[in-house]
């Protein structure tokens, strides 16, 4: 067991702590040299784990200069992390400095950083890519011991965890004695996590850690006074017994699934909160002034409840949160975790969370995400190769900090895992885009980056590095536009899409209040607060989709009648009837129910693959309607169905869903859609094909889009093999259509499809069915006429008549 210096031993002791098993094996692998993943539940201290060996060596052995990064996925965890460090860093009276470096960093402070570095930097993924864009990268982080990447399942399986991945080869270079260590609660997969965490993947030089059980969560299912209801997904109906729950604990969290139902719900509250108890709202949309505002309202525990969505899923420790509430189903066993972690963050207390299904079927996902947490069943990670928009901006970020040869470089890259199988041919594509852009674009000189004399490459024009670090960066907002009041004021953004909607006099939510708009300009949404009724901004982006395992259990359910005692009675009775009028689908089986209603056909599919999926779907399969004479009008879809409807019966479904409609109808839709334009302009960003700012001048998101839209057509018609057209291809295939669910089902569809002809529409379609209309209208009057409407439809399909 390892021994700890006498003024940490001291530390504890005051605290009247003593430390875990954990965090000593922790500081066993770093003394032994070993690079580690810890896997403990929320609460257990996985960040004094990831810096104890950290305290201890500067302890030991005082030195200057960088010794550890700490990366976050969050700027604000970073934020709060620094405070939780500070304070144990002041009680000991130690010689160190911790510092934070995010986008938000003054520009001051961070050139301070590189001149005299802090012993300990926090940060993220994007920051430390600038910071190794620079000449004095390899003096900077010459002596660094110690790499943490905390919350590691938050991002190593996307881009910013492909970044960061090659982030990472570049510091052992600078520094080979480097250790990585990575941190989380919810990992499905540890060995895929050492591997990505691995130099050269080789998974067998990182140690897997595992922290101690903490106490059990108690969960429970929010059920309002009458029954559960048939449509929505939100959980809006229980805002009283939501309230009621506020006023019984000390601090609340509330998580929503999307900002638009944060604002709505918190409203929602808003108007039940008859005590007139401080609640807030925060989401990745408001102002940062805001976010930070209301982060220490909570941190100073002024605040009883929190509106929030997964701005605040990781990490940032409150510990006077005591109550975690869910609206809506959770989507995934691992995020339910997450968010219950917030609640009583201590390892041998119970994280209270309550869950409140939006309806009969939510209700069966909360039933399922319970079992699977209690079973400790986490979602599954998916790894994947390295995108090569990424790739582009590393090699960028290389090339600005000093010139390099293109094998150093490629055996460099290699060994980052997303990047391993990386093919010489496909790297002299990446290195040959950055020269020129493409054979399309060789003749402007705004896309020659990059020069290769005598086997070197550099830069072309300092301009290009300039241009570089002004642009570099990983996520790539929608089009905004700012939310201000007359005198300045700044709120936070809604997407251009939702702004082109309103017009002066129009009412939304946003940040707590309702706004009238005044005007709208080029870049500006200004509005002054209003007491009138309001609309609710919709954002952009797809929804989180239900995790595979959550969608099996709930198939489960609905094959294992034992199972249903457990469930309340109009649930237990929903099922039942559905048993009577038509059948209940196996767990393998695709159950496709046809029935005529007031004039129109319908079709509905019980597929479970998820909001996403399902859309896409919808779209390919309306389209081989319409080629087949079906007349089709419409479709709508949730996490659990797609229902198709129009003018002709559907008399062979399986017609309909045959795995060639990928071939065919899918790559018609994506090019004609926005989908692909949508991809290539995020491609185009981070991968420095077009610059988002310019010195002193940042392009409206607008003037963005009409510069990538201008490229896109261009390489669309002339050079369609571009390397960023092939990229954004693999973005809409996978992230934007859930492509990989839809071909899974419709490789079984043929061999798994149970087709039923009924006279009329059946209690499981109803939750589907309700949808219709819903989407485009706005909340208010029309709410009453759909509830009527699910009403009449839930009528309908409980008779038996």
């Amino acid at each position: 067991m390892s021994d700890l210096p006498d003024v940490l031993t001291a530390w504890f002791a005051r605290r009247g702590w003593h430390p875990r098993r954990h965090q000593l094996a922790m500081l066993d692998r770093a003394r032994a040299g070993r690079h580690a993943l810890l896997v403990a539940t929320t609460g257990a201290g996985k960040t004094l784990s990831g810096f104890l060996p950290s305290l201890v060596e500067l302890i030991e052995h005082p030195a200057d200069g960088l010794h550890t990064l700490y990366v976050s996925p969050l700027k604000a965890l970073a934020i709060d992390i620094q405070r939780n460090l500070v304070t144990p860093i002041e009680e000991m009276a130690l010689d160190l400095r911790v510092e934070t470096r995010t986008g938000d960093t003054p520009s001051d402070r961070k050139a301070r950083q590189r001149a005299r570095p802090p012993h300990i930097l926090l940060t993220t993924p994007e920051s430390l890519s600038l910071l190794l864009s620079y000449p004095d990268a390899a003096t900077m982080f010459a002596g660094l011991r110690s790499i943490v990447v905390d919350e590691v399942h938050a991002f190593a399986t996307g881009k910013r965890g492909d970044l960061l991945s090659l982030c990472m080869v570049r510091l052992q270079r600078l520094a080979p004695g480097l250790r990585r260590v990575a941190l989380s609660a919810t990992v499905a997969d540890p060995d895929g996590y050492r591997a990505w965490l691995a130099p050269d993947g080789d998974i067998g030089v990182v140690d897997l850690v595992v922290g101690e059980p903490g106490a059990e969560p108690d969960i429970a299912i929010l059920l309002p006074e009458g029954r559960v209801p048939w449509t929505g997904h939100s959980g809006r109906y229980a805002a009283e017994q939501v309230m009621a729950e506020i006023e019984t604990h000390k601090t609340s969290l509330i998580f929503c699934n999307t900002r638009s139902l944060a604002e709505l719900i918190f409203q929602d509250l808003w108007k039940v909160n008859t005590l007139g108890l401080p609640i807030g709202v925060h989401h990745g949309s408001l102002a940062r002034e805001a976010r930070r505002k209301v982060e220490q309202a909570m941190a100073d525990g002024r605040l009883r409840a929190l509106v929030a969505t997964a701005s605040l899923d990781l990490g940032v420790d409150w510990g006077d949160v005591d109550c975690v509430i869910q609206m809506g189903a959770p989507k995934g066993s691992s995020r339910l975790l997450q968010r219950l972690g917030r609640s009583n963050h201590r390892l041998d207390e119970a994280s209270e969370g309550i869950l409140v299904p939006g309806n009969r079927f939510e209700y069966l996902e909360a039933r399922a995400a319970l079992d699977a947490v209690e079973a400790r069943e986490l979602d599954p990670d998916l790894f994947r190769p390295g995108a090569l928009d990424v790739l582009a901006q590393h090699v960028m970020a290389c090339a600005c900090a000093a010139p390099f040869r293109r094998d150093d470089l490629l055996d460099e890259v290699r060994s980052a895992l997303p990047y391993s199988a990386l093919t010489d041919e496909l790297f002299d594509r990446v290195l040959g885009f950055i020269r020129d852009g493409g054979y399309s674009l060789k003749a402007y000189d705004r896309f020659k980056r990059l020069t290769e004399q005598d086997g070197v490459w550099r830069v072309s024009h300092p301009q290009f590095v300039r241009q570089h670090r002004l642009n570099a960066g990983i996520i790539v907002e929608a089009t905004m536009l700012t939310v201000r009041f007359k005198n300045g004021r700044n709120l936070g953004k809604v997407e251009e899409s939702f702004a082109a909607q309103l017009s002066p006099g129009d009412t939304f939510f946003f940040a707590g209040l309702s706004c009238e708009v005044e005007r709208i300009d080029t870049e500006d949404l200004v509005v002054r607060a209003s007491s009138r009724p309001a609309r609710i901004p919709t954002y952009g982006g797809s929804r989180m989709p239900l995790s595979t395992n959550l969608a099996d259990r709930v198939r489960t359910f609905l094959a294992t009648p034992a199972e249903w005692d457990r469930f309340p009675p109009d649930v237990r009775e929903w099922l039942q009837f559905q048993e009577k009028r038509s059948v209940l689908p196996e767990p393998g089986q695709l159950l496709v129910e046809t029935f005529p209603r007031e004039g129109r056909h319908y079709m509905v599919a019980y597929s479970f693959e998820g909001w996403n999926a399902h859309q896409s779907l919808g779209m390919l399969v309306t389209r081989r309607m319409e080629a087949l004479g079906l007349k089709p009008l419409g479709f709508v879809a949730n996490d659990y169905a797609l229902a198709c409807y129009g003018l002709e019966q559907v008399t062979d479904p399986a017609a309909l869903f045959t795995a060639d409609i990928l071939e065919h109808e899918f790559v018609e839709w994506v090019e004609r859609s926005h989908l692909l334009k949508r991809a290539f302009r995020e491609v185009a960003v981070i991968g420095g094909l077009v610059e988002r700012q310019h010195p002193g001048k940042r392009k409206t998101g607008r003037q963005v889009t009409f510069s990538t839209d201008l490229i896109y057509d261009v390489l669309r018609k002339y050079e369609p093999t571009h390397l960023l057209l092939e990229a954004a291809w693999a973005d809409a295939r996978a992230r934007m259509t859930d492509v990989g669910r839809l071909a899974g089902l419709l490789d079984r569809a043929a061999a798994t499809m149970v087709h039923r002809d009924l006279p009329r529409v059946t209690p499981l379609a109803v939750p589907v069915l309700t949808l219709i209309g819903r989407e485009r209208v706005a909340t208010g009057t029309a709410d009453d006429a759909l509830l009527i409407e699910a009403e009449a439809l839930a009528a309908e399909a409980m008779s038996l008549d």
